[in-house]
Parts: C-alpha cells; sequence; structure tokens
C-alpha cells in the first residue's frame, strides 16, 4: 500500500473516533456536571461521564421494580381478590393487593359475583385486608392530600384515591363509570376547596377500607344484588371456602405497561410488595420484598450499584449507579417495549425537586441501538431530551 493510500486508510480509521469524541464533548458541554453513559449492544462505553457517581433514580427506579416483577411474578401473573359467604348472608372480601380494582374492573367483577351469591339481601359486607399490615409505610410516602401519597393496601379502589367535582356542598363523580357513594362526598367535602380534583384516601387504613366497600356494594346493586347491613372490616372465619375469585382482567404485563407509562406510585409499591409475598409467603412487608429484591441484585452483581429502599422511586433514599443500571437495562431488554416509546427510543423518566433523570434505549446514527442513562441534578426536564437527541444524532 503506498503512502496516499495509507494515509487515506487511517484517516477512515480516525472517523469514527473523531465523531465520538465530538459527541462526547457536545453532551459535555450541554450538561458539565450531569451523569451521562451510553453503551452499544456489544456493552461498549461510548460515552461515560460521572457514570460510577450516586444518583437518586426517581421515577426511573420503576424500571427495576418491572424488571423484578417480571422475573418472580410472570408476565401473565393476575391478582386475585377472594369473596365468601356466610350462612347468615354476610359477604367477606380478602384482599390480595390488587393495584388495578378499578371502577371498570368492578363493573366486570359484579355481575359475576352476584350470580356466585345470589340476588338476596346481604345482612353485610366484611372487609379482611390483612394481606397487608396495617402499619405498613413506603419510605417517601407523606401525608398528603396528592394522589402519589396514596396509601398501599390489601383492597382498595381507583388506587385508593377519590375523583370528583365539588360545587358549593354539592359533589358529583368526576367519571360517569364510577358512582358517587356517602363516604366519598363527606371526604371531598372535608379534604378539597371547589372544582375538580382526586384526593388520596389518607394514610388511615379504614378510610380507604370504607371507600372500598361501599363502591363495590354500589356496583353489587347496579348489577342487580342488594346490601342492606352494613359495611366493616374484620377477617374471614377459618374454614369458610371462598364462592367467587376474581382474577384481575388485565395481566401482569399488561398492568406494567401503564406503570411504566403513567408512573403511578401506588401501583409500583402494590406490585413490589406482590415480590414478596408471592415469593415468601403473606402477609406482605417492604422487608420480605427487598430481600427477593437485594437476592436478585446479588445474583447479577448488583447489589452494590443498584441500591432500593421501596419499588416506586418516591424515596430519595434510593441510590443508583449509571453502569449498574445500565446492566439492568441489558436483562430488561426483552421487554423493552413496555416502556414508553418515541422518536426512536423506548424510555423511562424520573423527575423530583432537582432531580431530572432519563433511562432507556435508543436508536443511534452510526451505533444501531444503545442503552443510555441520564441524571441531572436539575429542575430542567428539557435538558435531559435535549441530551438524548445528542446521544441519537451524534453517535
Amino acid at each position: 500500500m503506498g503512502p496516499p493510500l495509507l494515509a487515506f486508510a487511517c484517516a477512515l480509521l480516525l472517523m469514527p473516533a473523531q465523531a465520538l469524541a465530538g459527541a462526547r464533548e457536545k453532551l459535555a458541554a450541554l450538561a458539565p456536571s450531569g451523569l451521562v453513559l451510553v453503551m452499544d449492544e456489544k456493552g461498549n462505553e461510548l460515552v461515560a461521564q460521572n457514570a460510577d457517581k450516586p444518583f437518586v433514580p426517581a421515577s426511573v427506579a420503576k424500571v427495576v421494580t418491572a424488571w423484578l416483577a417480571m422475573e418472580v411474578l410472570g408476565a401473565d401473573y393476575r391478582f386475585k381478590t377472594r369473596f365468601y359467604l356466610d350462612g347468615d348472608r354476610v359477604l367477606y372480601i380478602r384482599g390480595g393487593g390488587d393495584p388495578f380494582l378499578i371502577s371498570e374492573e368492578l363493573a366486570q367483577l359484579a355481575p359475576a359475583l352476584v350470580a356466585a351469591i345470589g340476588k338476596q339481601p346481604l345482612s353485610g359486607i366484611v372487609l379482611d385486608a390483612s394481606y397487608y399490615p396495617s402499619d405498613i409505610r413506603i419510605p417517601g410516602i407523606e401525608a398528603t392530600d396528592e394522589a402519589y401519597d396514596a396509601l398501599n393496601s390489601a383492597l382498595a379502589v381507583n388506587f385508593n384515591t377519590i375523583h370528583a367535582v365539588r360545587k358549593g356542598k354539592t359533589v358529583r363523580s368526576a367519571e360517569e363509570q364510577t358512582p358517587i357513594t356517602p363516604f366519598a362526598i363527606s371526604q371531598f367535602l372535608a379534604r378539597r376547596a371547589q372544582g375538580h380534583g382526586r384526593i388520596s384516601l389518607t394514610q388511615n387504613p379504614t378510610v380507604g377500607l370504607q371507600y372500598a366497600g361501599e363502591l363495590i356494594a354500589a356496583f353489587i346493586e347496579r348489577a342487580g344484588g342488594s346490601v342492606k347491613g352494613k359495611i366493616s372490616t374484620g377477617v374471614v372465619p377459618e374454614g369458610l371456602e371462598p364462592v367467587y375469585v376474581h382474577y384481575q382482567s388485565r395481566p401482569l404485563s399488561t398492568i406494567l405497561a401503564g406503570l411504566l407509562l403513567g408512573s403511578n406510585n401506588y401501583i409500583a409499591n402494590q406490585v413490589f410488595l406482590e415480590i414478596g409475598g408471592h415469593r415468601l409467603g403473606g402477609p406482605v412487608s417492604l422487608n420480605k420484598s427487598l430481600q427477593v429484591a437485594n437476592e436478585m441484585l446479588v445474583r447479577h452483581d448488583l447489589a452494590e450499584s443498584i441500591q432500593l429502599e421501596e419499588g416506586s422511586g418516591i424515596s430519595r433514599g434510593n441510590r443508583f449507579t449509571a453502569r449498574g443500571l445500565a446492566q439492568l437495562l441489558h436483562l430488561f431488554e426483552p421487554h423493552a417495549s413496555l416502556l414508553r416509546s418515541g422518536d426512536g427510543a423506548h424510555f423511562k423518566t424520573g423527575t423530583f425537586s432537582g432531580v431530572s433523570t432519563l433511562a432507556g434505549y435508543a436508536d443511534s446514527s452510526k451505533h444501531g441501538r444503545v442503552r443510555f442513562v441520564i441524571a441531572l441534578e436539575s429542575n430542567d426536564g428539557a435538558m435531559r431530551f435535549r441530551l438524548l437527541n445528542a446521544i441519537q444524532s451524534g453517535l
């Protein structure tokens, strides 16, 4: 090979390296103190800026919960709610932690339940939430009316929230599919100013249970049944067999897709708690789920780089490194379609005051599909997407 050809060949070899260096410089200029890691399909690090610095993942932690759930529970797993009827026609309802026991689900459930128990009046409803300890608390969840602070429960409806409209002293449901109940009206009048909104049902478990009982009773009556007695809490009598078991109409994979799109903290921790309950037996506990999670992370050498306090990302005590999360993204890749997609990327965002994160998979111009992790100590949520665009166009 003559000198001109040799020089040309060397120039060709240098071009990708120069382009890569240029992309790194652009990313560093956009977010000099930010955390950015990009890896190709072979595991080569194309960009590694502050890649070992621990960061608060915020809702990006839901990707870890989704991976754990798919591994432990499986894509086709369905949450169950059990119904029992005693000789006095008292209906017992044992919650199984179903995160999607929403009005549309109750509308499907009620006709099958009434067919099983008959249309004669029920003399009472007893709600059994013993699958969850009454004192369960999730780090980061606060005692506010915000929907993202809803209490996790073995038996809750509509994400343990009430969605309604208040005008003066009149309250109506904000959802056509959801009947308004006396308890919902009293809660909304006591805790919500005028207008439209959604409130969580406080950190007192009996509040959410009372609402669940009233709403289930309303759907029983819509389906042709009748409830004459009071709604109370208790446990199913020993030896009583279920007359109907309701399997959630959505498989776990569908629930996770909704979780990763809507980023609902309540759903995330219901799923996270079920991981421990399923593997180690009930009642659920945060410690059981953390034990199962840590055992799985240890198996993949991720225990130091993925440190969880809970499953939604609402706790600022969660700590990840970019390299750890990138490795987990490799494990989660068969389920990448569960993530939100757009503009050649599948991704999950995370947002706190002073925290902006983004992680997932993206199609790049020169390196095919890449895994990426972006974490900024910033309130500029748009910057993470500018960085993603720079990754896609520059790499």
